[in-house]
């Protein structure tokens, strides 16, 4: 039930974002859900796309820096409070998220949320208990 994440480190400097997309398109691979975080010096891109172990081998061949990790992704319904109940169920249940982002699904009013946390295994059987629908990649790779 975990969703592969490609995770790149980048320099911050020009044309290195382009160089990404560039490498993955070349090799058809789509992106599906994306979120950087930089500092001043680098950044950190984090992919889910629809072939991550291509992607991993493409973008390794090309020298980024490249790892692929495990993450949870949930649907939550796209309207106000749809998200807060999910994080709540977490956050009363002393699971913490080590980061997150989100994408709204191509079908559907549903937006789709990829998670981080210490311990998956717990995280996926708590959601579950509380009625949170756990994605399956195929859901997500390119949903």
């Amino acid at each position: 039930m975990l969703v592969k994440q490609i995770s790149v480190f980048l320099e911050n400097k020009s044309g290195r974002l382009a160089d990404v997309t560039r490498t993955l398109a070349d090799n058809n691979i789509n992106i599906c859900a994306m979120s950087i975080a930089d500092t001043t010096d680098f950044g950190i891109l984090r992919l889910i796309v629809n072939k991550p172990e291509d992607a991993e081998r493409f973008l390794s061949e090309q020298q980024f820096t490249v790892s692929c990790t495990s993450v949870i992704a949930i649907g939550v319904e796209d309207k106000p409070g749809g998200l807060a109940k999910a994080l709540d169920i977490l956050q009363d249940n002393g699971i913490s998220i080590e980061y997150m982002y989100a994408f709204v699904g191509k079908t559907g009013n549903e937006a789709f949320v990829i998670l981080r946390v210490e311990n998956p295994e717990t995280a996926i059987e708590t959601l579950l208990k509380y009625g949170i629908e756990i994605l399956p990649s195929d859901k997500i790779y390119c949903a």
